[in-house]
């Protein structure tokens, strides 16, 4: 019994390890991607139509990207957009978006339907659940319609699909 302690403390002197300080504890990680989608805004456009739109901000150190922190506004259309193309073009599974809300968008509700503001906080954090899956998925990140997405003030939707070379290396 005594000669099974001793192989164990044995062992783990090999290891080797070496403390962890508070400086690397509270450093910057080494590779990280955070994506929020924040301040919704509802604008009233053409005819009457009003539409939602959000902000999406992406700060990263992952060299697939060239851009390390941006901010860029999107409708849920340019979400639907996005999840499209990643399924066509990728091998991903491409997880759902929150849903379309056809009931509330019927006329002579009394409410706001998709304009109420529970509603658009609701929609908020599904998109940000859905964005933040998709772009922590190592073969998402090298999609260029991800990188438009994500980093490009307009989305050029006749753009070529392909992947992003990194050249970084």
């Amino acid at each position: 019994m005594m000669a099974e302690s001793d192989t164990t403390s044995e062992a783990i002197k090999r290891l080797n390890v070496k403390k962890q300080t508070l400086d690397d504890a509270y450093a910057a990680p080494a590779n990280f991607l955070e994506i929020d989608v924040v301040n919704p805004v509802t604008t009233i456009g053409v005819g009457k139509k009003r539409f939602t739109d959000y902000e999406v901000k992406m700060k990263t150190n992952l060299p697939v990207f060239k851009v390390k922190e941006s901010s860029v506004r999107r409708r849920y259309s340019d979400f639907e957009w996005l999840r499209n193309e990643l399924e066509r073009d990728s091998k991903i599974v491409v997880p759902s978006l929150p849903g379309k809300a056809w009931k509330r968008q019927l006329p002579f509700r009394g409410d706001d339907g998709i304009f109420e503001e529970g509603f658009i906080e609701d929609r908020r954090k599904g998109l940000e659940v859905f964005i933040n899956k998709i772009a922590g998925h190592p073969l998402a990140q090298n999609e260029r319609c991800l990188h438009m997405f994500l980093q490009e003030p307009a989305i050029d939707k006749n753009y070529v699909p392909g992947k992003i070379r990194n050249t970084n290396f």
